[in-house]
């Protein structure tokens, strides 16, 4: 598979899989998680490409940030391409990191050569009621006091809580969610919903001239998957719909999204 190793840039812990002159492929997870969460797709993904991961502000082993808006993490991610003189890349975001892989199309369009985006709503109104466990952990005024004493146990349980299938949750995946505070997790709920509230995901898309790769579980309990057909008259955008996959694809179906991703990123510069 080639290379793995780890590295910070502009104080954002980096993981690289696969060798360093195959084709680049950023990977940037969503919110409450971190770059561990790929790691089910990472070594078919490695086999063909440079495979990069980032762990967002305030996510897995990168420290807090004064700002959690999403064109500010975009910026944080431009800056670490910058310092690996990446450009032109393929940028896939799981959730809420499809949004900032758009963002960052919108704001360095010599960075990205085509974006995936995998289980992002499209804006407020698909948002699903939230699984019970979730709504323990985050909301108002239990939030704080459960997110003290959070288990293993529980954190597993609040990532299958998303899940149309039963998966195994890796153990990186539960230590590194552990690092990321309860005030950090909010707040990027907060930016994330304002982002889609001020203007969809497809209208973003839409107004970009990159090629684009939506894949949506039809299982998916967080966001209404009937939402997806918005996407689908959105301008050079695919839509793959996986059957009974809820909002961890990389989790539930890790060969089928590996081989989704791959062929997109073979034909997206045709």
């Amino acid at each position: 598979m080639g290379i793995d190793d780890s590295t910070y840039v502009h104080a954002i812990h980096v993981v690289h899989d696969g060798p360093r002159e195959a084709p680049p492929l950023v990977l940037v997870h969503g919110s409450g998680s971190s770059g561990s969460s790929w790691g089910p797709v990472v070594p078919a993904l490695a086999r063909r490409h440079h495979v990069i991961r980032v762990d967002l502000p305030g996510h897995g082993q990168s420290p807090p940030a004064a700002s959690y808006d999403v064109p500010g993490q975009a910026a944080v991610l431009a800056a670490v391409l910058d310092e690996l003189a990446l450009s032109s890349v393929t940028v896939a975001g799981h959730s809420s990191g499809g949004y900032i892989a758009t963002a960052l199309a919108a704001l360095r369009p010599d960075l990205v050569a085509a974006l995936a985006l995998i289980s992002s709503g499209p804006s407020p109104d698909a948002l699903r009621p939230q699984p019970a466990v979730l709504r323990a952990l985050t909301a108002p005024p239990l939030g704080p006091l459960m997110w003290r004493v959070r288990s293993d146990a529980m954190l597993r349980r609040g990532a299958t809580a998303v899940c149309g299938r039963p998966v195994t949750v890796p153990d990186d995946v539960v230590d590194d969610a552990r690092h990321i505070s309860y005030r950090t997790f909010r707040t990027v709920l907060r930016r994330n919903t304002e982002y889609i509230a001020e203007r969809s995901v497809p209208a973003r898309l839409g107004a970009l001239d990159v090629p684009a790769l939506v894949i949506f579980g039809t299982a998916d309990p967080r966001w209404d998957p009937d939402a997806v057909c918005v996407y689908d008259a959105t301008p050079n955008t695919r839509v793959e719909r996986l059957t009974g996959v809820g909002h961890f694809p990389m989790f539930e179906a890790p060969g089928e999204t590996g081989e989704l991703l791959l062929r997109f990123v073979a034909t997206a510069g045709r």
